[in-house]
């Protein structure tokens, strides 16, 4: 008896200690069945989802996305354009002057045939109708028994939708005359994770969803072509540049074709439809084939020439600089209304300047590894997905340029820009939540790329390189936070990071470092910002010669490698330090490098 009760203690303590350490996450499989009607810009829609409950939680209910309904004059969209002090342009009319700004939401206006909506016809769970109820872009339903840990349920819904006038991303008729640019158009689960629901309003921000696999049918109009997320099933029953040329087309009588797309272990399914696309293909060496969407049109074009030899040469960047692309395929379409990543494919504009399209293709292909590959939460955490994007978009933009170019000047000057204008957010403001699209988009793109250009400036160049192959390797695929990153580069360098992800992204401390005094050989440099930093310091002798001194910040428990001569370390509670060198000082210079965000250089230099 003693034995078998020592064996239960232990069983148990193992359980709870396994059920503490396992890492899970929800899979979800879409079976669809969608047909068209291109008239009226409605579609009808079947679909079969197989929800896998790999949670510790017995779950009593579901929620989904009805993403289209943000369309409608009184959503909680429209409210924020009408409330917010600087609205998106393209959601919005200017009824005043350039410098007297009156806006009116472009939603408030929408006519009842111009709305968006998906009208939840039936649902049933395991073949028995469900509660549920619509609030907003989000529906709620009521499960008729729980879905319990460790087993599945099938969710089958009829469904309609209408595809609104074009206002943000999703629409028909966009301004380049793209027919449809058809996104966040489905009934999409919502994500559950250790933190719960996700079951967030549509306003025109960031996405997270479930991985699974989709399996979704398409019924339209003959003449359009389609690029979207998945593998086509049947080419030769299709055409328009996906059938094989070596084989006879088998196309079906009738008004419509059926397209059957299938796209394993994806979170989106996305695409665009036009009577007008050209579609071209260009094969990756030993990589994912590229698809290409765009308008038969004469400049567009000869622009997309170009695009094509760049997205290459991107794709191939990117392979190197992060990991392999996972997928075997990736297409570029021309739609939407500016330039949004989806699940294997991005919708892009195409009437700007070859290198603003060239540009947006880098930013939106990059987002195929940080946000479709590893998928952090880019709602709660939008700096980790468009700050880390802006940062390789970066590299590849100067990838043939010097290895000691410093390629972000820009990129810190807004960052500056924002820090001193009183407006700053913190970065772990929910995206929905920040007060100003201006703390927003500078915030999470330019400050979320500084995060890693300035991790390197800690760590190392060399040492960023590697945690940036490794964050991908280890957690691709598993929806990593902020703190697994922080984790993987404290293992690469053996430096500790807490207080830099801390005062970067929960706080809103600036630093600045000055030099305060030279007397003779003697260096005295001050801490004004709150966030302390390592320091790199450059000192030039009154022969001509220089030296580099680096200053280890106590809090790091190590440092970076380097060449420079290494001084004492600094501790954060101590806003002066002083050292002494053997020869006389005519320069002092702080960051020659530029890497640090230093909110005022002007205090930098000392001679």
């Amino acid at each position: 008896m003693k034995n078998l009760i020592l064996l239960v203690l232990s069983l148990i303590s193992f359980t709870i200690f396994a059920q503490k350490n396992t890492y899970w996450q929800q899979h979800v499989d879409y079976v669809m069945d969608i047909d068209m009607d291109v008239e009226k810009f409605q579609y009808t829609g079947t679909q079969i989802i197989v929800y896998t409950n790999n949670s510790p939680d017995d779950l009593t209910e579901v929620f989904y996305h009805l993403q289209f309904n943000a369309f409608q004059p009184g959503s909680q969209m429209d409210m924020r354009l009408q409330n917010i002090v600087d609205p998106d342009g393209r959601m919005v009319n200017n009824l005043g002057t350039r410098t007297e700004p009156k806006y009116e939401s472009r939603i408030s206006k929408l006519k009842p045939d111009e709305i968006g909506f998906i009208k939840v016809n039936s649902l049933s769970q395991d073949g028995k109708s469900v509660k549920h109820e619509v609030f907003g872009t989000i529906l709620k339903v009521t499960l008729n028994s729980p879905i319990k840990a460790g087993t599945k349920a099938t969710l089958t819904m009829k469904f309609l939708g209408q595809v609104p006038k074009q206002i943000r991303r999703s629409g028909r008729n966009n301004d380049e005359g793209v027919a449809l640019s058809m996104t966040q158009w489905y009934p999409k689960l919502v994500e559950y994770d250790k933190e719960g629901w996700h079951a967030n309003q549509y306003i025109a921000r960031e996405f997270y969803g479930v991985w699974g696999d989709f399996d979704v049918t398409i019924h339209i109009d003959k003449e359009f072509t389609i690029g979207c997320t998945g593998y086509l099933q049947n080419p030769q029953e299709v055409g328009h540049g996906y059938e094989d040329q070596s084989k006879e087309l088998n196309l079906p009588k009738g008004k419509k074709l059926t397209w059957h797309f299938k796209a394993p272990n994806v979170h989106d399914f996305t695409g665009a439809a036009d009577k007008n696309y050209i579609h071209d293909k260009v094969k990756i060496p030993n990589g994912a084939m590229l698809h290409f969407f765009y308008k038969d049109e004469p400049n567009t074009i000869k622009k997309w020439k170009k695009l094509k030899e760049e997205s290459v040469k991107t794709m191939q960047f990117y392979n190197r600089t992060i990991g392999e692309y996972p997928y075997k395929q990736y297409s570029i379409i021309q739609g939407g209304d500016g330039g949004m990543e989806y699940g294997m494919s991005t919708l892009i504009s195409s009437e700007v300047s070859l290198s603003s399209l060239i540009g947006t293709m880098r930013h939106e292909m990059a987002h195929s590894w940080f946000q479709f590959v590893l998928a952090t939460n880019e709602s709660k955490h939008p700096w980790m997905d468009e700050g880390f994007t802006s940062y390789v978009s970066t590299l590849a933009r100067h990838e043939s340029s010097s290895g000691n170019d410093f390629y972000f000047d820009r990129v810190y000057k807004t960052y500056v820009y924002l820090a001193n204008s009183g407006k700053e957010e913190p970065l772990s403001t929910h995206a929905d939540r920040y007060n100003t699209n201006m703390a927003y988009g500078i915030g999470s793109y330019s400050k979320g790329e500084i995060f890693l250009s300035q991790l390197g400036y800690i760590i190392s160049a060399k040492n960023l390189e590697k945690t940036l192959k490794k964050y991908f390797v280890d957690f691709k695929f598993k929806h990593p936070d902020p703190n697994d990153f922080k984790r993987v580069a404290e293992k690469v360098s053996g430096i500790q990071l807490d207080w830099y992800l801390n005062e970067w992204t929960q706080t809103i401390h600036t630093i600045d470092y000055a030099v305060a005094e030279i007397s003779n050989n003697k260096i005295s440099l001050k801490r004004i910002g709150q966030m302390p930093m390592p320091i790199d310091l450059k000192v030039t002798y009154t022969d001509g010669s220089s030296e580099n001194f680096y200053i280890p910040l106590q809090m790091m428990l190590g440092k970076k490698p380097t060449s420079a001569t290494i001084l004492s370390d600094w501790g954060w509670a101590n806003p002066n330090y002083t050292f002494s060198v053997k020869r006389s000082v005519k320069k002092v210079e702080i960051d020659p490098s530029l890497y640090m965000a230093d909110v005022d250089r002007s205090n930098n230099v000392k001679k």
